[in-house]
């Protein structure tokens, strides 16, 4: 029997910020498999009629290159609020308002093979 899926996530501000980082770098690691990939495609293309061939997987990558552009992007935002919030907290304990959580999961939003959203929500 596998382990049940936890629907409520608390963590602090050094948990977040780790988790953020766990995130980037996973990121940076899909981008750069997604690149050597399509580096090696374009390397096995001889002729006009092999761009049939490779097309979709070229599009597939450039799809997750993108994707995990726009997830860093996503991360360095909210990682400016965060670091603003801290700075603005005299105690420096940041509180998760509604808008940080919201953004938080947005990062969580699972897809599935046919790009259509998981059902899976996370409570923080």
């Amino acid at each position: 029997m596998p382990r049940p899926k936890r629907k409520e996530i608390k963590f602090t501000t050094d948990s977040a910020l780790s988790l953020m980082q766990e995130i980037y770098n996973e990121c940076v690691e899909q981008r750069s498999t997604a690149i050597r990939i399509q580096n090696k495609m374009i390397g096995f293309m001889k002729e006009a009629a092999d761009m049939a061939l490779i097309g979709p997987v070229l599009k597939e990558q450039q799809k997750i290159i993108d994707s995990s552009i726009d997830k860093k992007l996503q991360l360095s935002k909210l990682l400016s609020t965060v670091s603003q919030k801290n700075l603005e907290s005299s105690q420096g304990n940041v509180v998760f308002d509604e808008d940080l959580k919201e953004q938080i999961n947005s990062l969580f939003a699972q897809k599935d093979e046919d790009d259509n959203p998981s059902t899976l929500n996370y409570k923080m």
